[in-house]
């Protein structure tokens, strides 16, 4: 199934430049000029990503209020586009994910939007929506027969194309076959979600145990084909500050405060990866990363990351990274007072200044990173 984005602006030359973008990236774009009409567009149409231009903040913070409401699937990848950088802090203070500063070229759309589309692969991925072209057959409960298209599938439910747009809670039995024919499936279902244009979202009732089971290991050698590749990564980064607790990495698409992101540093045939969760990012520049290190082996893993630092040429080094989800477990970064950790921690200036990175204008955060640099950094 295509991913979809919806594009709230009145400026052409800014919609133009995002809508190359994301086509290019593969998301198919709806854009709306009018607010009340997009409005009514949010409602009938379920959209993956929310782009909106912040000229009109009233306007936009009504955007935004509304797509909180949406109980349809997982809440959109928002976006803002946004001519005063003055302003970005206190947009993602307060949730937003992504932010494209005005004017928007092309090139600065392409390079802004990489890490919303892979933050958008992936989470459609760990999902485990595949997608699938197959015929299905639906009867609803006057006992019509309805011809349906398959789009993608999971082990709770369905995508499906139909001429005639259904009604949200309608009650139906559906009957598809696997591309493979391996396995047929016959159960009820009913409409989670509908579009006017026929697209519809259903919710599998009474699958058996055995259909369940099967459809389980079919969907897992699916997505194991499609295991996270350049769609969802985004390469040519620069570790530029390293500590134990964590780092900076400079990139012109960073993933938003609060994900769980994986950094991968590779050289020849050799590769060390490990995780982090994005603590504070400085669209268009870059983001500070911290080290989960609640378990011998998350430490481990920081440990890896150095000792493969020190013993590789630096020219050699390529860095990347790529979303593991939209929003880390805190609790892998949070310790208690009595952590025998905790010590080392307060003595760690770079993991302090990541966490109280949110509370800096982006000037003021990056004044104090190059304060804390020595001879000694990292540099990829």
């Amino acid at each position: 199934m295509t991913l979809q984005a919806l594009l709230i602006s009145t400026d052409d030359s800014a919609c133009e430049s995002v809508s190359r973008a994301l086509s290019a990236y593969g998301i198919a774009v709806e854009r709306f000029s009018d607010v009340a009409t997009a409005l009514d567009r949010l409602h009938q149409q379920r959209f993956d990503a929310l782009v909106i231009d912040f000229e009109d903040a009233n306007s936009a913070a009504e955007v935004l209020a509304e797509s909180g409401k949406l109980t349809s699937g997982n809440p959109p990848v928002t976006v803002a586009l946004l001519s005063e950088p003055a302003r970005t802090r206190e947009l993602l203070s307060n949730g937003l994910h992504f932010v494209l500063y005005k004017p928007v070229s092309e090139q600065r759309a392409i390079a802004g939007l990489r890490a919303v589309t892979a933050l958008l692969n992936r989470e459609r991925r760990r999902a485990q929506r595949v997608p699938v072209q197959a015929p299905v057959e639906l009867t609803v409960p006057d006992g019509r027969k309805i011809e349906g298209i398959l789009l993608d599938l999971s082990e709770t439910g369905m995508d499906v194309l139909t001429a005639e747009p259904q009604v949200a809670g309608l009650l139906l039995n559906f009957r598809f076959t696997l591309p493979d024919g391996d396995l047929q499936i016959d159960a009820h279902g009913q409409v989670a979600w509908a579009n006017p244009n026929g697209q519809n979202g259903v919710h599998f009732l009474d699958l058996e145990d055995s259909v369940k089971s099967q459809l389980k290991v079919w969907l897992q050698a699916a997505a194991s084909a499609n295991r996270a590749g350049a769609e969802e990564t985004v390469p040519h980064c620069k570790l530029t500050d390293l500590s134990l607790g964590g780092c900076y990495v400079e990139t012109d698409s960073p993933f938003p405060e609060h994900a769980l992101v994986d950094l991968c540093l590779k050289t020849g045939e050799m590769s060390v990866h490990t995780e982090g969760m994005v603590r504070v990012a400085h669209p268009g520049y870059g983001m500070g990363v911290e080290f989960p290190s609640r378990t011998p082996e998350q430490r481990a893993q920081v440990g890896n990351l150095i000792g493969f630092l020190q013993s590789c040429p630096q020219s050699s080094l390529e860095m990347s990274v790529s979303p593991r989800a939209l929003v880390a477990d805190i609790n892998q970064f949070e310790h208690s007072a009595n952590n025998e950790n905790a010590e080392e921690e307060m003595e760690d200036p770079l993991l302090e200044l990541l966490r109280n990175g949110t509370a800096l204008q982006q000037e003021a955060f990056l004044e104090e990173l190059h304060r804390q640099r020595s001879g000694e950094s990292v540099t990829t």
